[in-house]
């Protein structure tokens, strides 16, 4: 198999999956992350090597915000632009139980019949 299909497979498969690891970022935060900090938790719990990239995240994010699922705040930062910081709301906990349950089943599923 060549690099290219390697890659394509990867991105296909961190389609969903960069919701459900940004929703359970927050979650665990039990607060507030702006994104760079987000990516930085990411690539720690990746040792380094993230399964993404960090610009991946941004229109995960919009798009979470869109549904609901977190909420937001603008600061402005004394260092750079302002920064957005992201929580995590009740529904989006909700989505996040049923996402987890969901992913569970498939990787149960997948290991089932691939190992």
């Amino acid at each position: 198999m060549d690099d290219s299909s390697a890659r394509k497979f990867q991105k296909d498969l961190n389609g969903g999956l960069v919701a459900l690891v940004l929703l359970s970022a927050l979650d665990r935060a039990r607060g507030e992350l702006y994104g760079y900090e987000i990516a930085k938790q990411l690539q720690r719990a990746a040792d380094g090597e993230p399964l993404f990239k960090e610009g991946t995240i941004y229109p995960v994010l919009r798009s979470l915000l869109a549904a609901g699922l977190l909420s937001s705040r603008v600061e402005p930062s004394l260092s750079g632009p302002p920064r957005k910081y992201y929580r995590i709301t009740d529904a989006g906990r909700t989505a996040l139980h049923e996402w987890r349950a969901i992913w569970q089943h498939t990787r149960n599923f997948v290991d089932r019949l691939t190992v």
